[in-house]
């Protein structure tokens, strides 16, 4: 049965950009403010990803909309990973999406931001490194975004490429 605070409408590429454009201000401005984390990580942007049922949506066109979870994965520095669990909220904007049940004062639909840090290899690729942190399910987190889809927005060539899961439903390798 679908729900009626829940969006249907098919997410588009210019939507993910839009996700990556939000992302990337959000990122500028907690840099910023935060001349430490900028000096740790400002360069260490190993990719960012829809996550959650949003992103089943991406996959499925039936799951429904929410809210965007939308992660900037970070390559980990080690000893010194981002601990704080960081949760922004942004409005999407103008969109097909409608608005959020849950924030009366946006326009659009929330847009959750969040930063997490993943040890990986220093010449991994995003899409490897991301897929073998959920796949290993060493944290909470890792195991929670593991249980539904993670789709790419940055880097810009691998927008839309579905990360996770791995093998879906609909036969489609990723």
């Amino acid at each position: 049965m679908r729900s009626p605070v829940r969006s249907y409408k098919k997410i588009r590429s210019s939507d993910l950009k839009r996700l990556a454009e939000i992302a990337q201000a959000d990122r500028m401005n907690f840099f910023a403010r935060y001349p430490r984390w900028a000096a740790l990580y400002s360069n260490r942007l190993l990719c960012v990803a829809l996550c959650q049922g949003a992103a089943l949506h991406f996959i499925d066109n039936s799951n429904g909309i929410k809210d965007f979870d939308v992660w900037s994965f970070f390559r980990e520095k080690p000893r010194q990973p981002i601990r704080r669990r960081r949760v922004v909220c942004r409005d999407l904007g103008l969109s097909t999406f409608g608005k959020s049940p849950d924030r009366p004062e946006f326009i659009g639909r929330k847009v959750d931001l969040l930063f997490k840090s993943i040890a990986c290899l220093p010449d991994a690729g995003p899409a490897s490194a991301l897929q073998q942190y959920l796949a290993e399910g060493r944290t909470r987190t890792a195991r929670c975004l593991a249980q539904k889809a993670v789709v790419l927005i940055e880097p810009a060539d691998l927008l839309g490429f579905i990360a996770w899961p791995l093998q879906t439903e609909y036969g489609q390798a990723s």
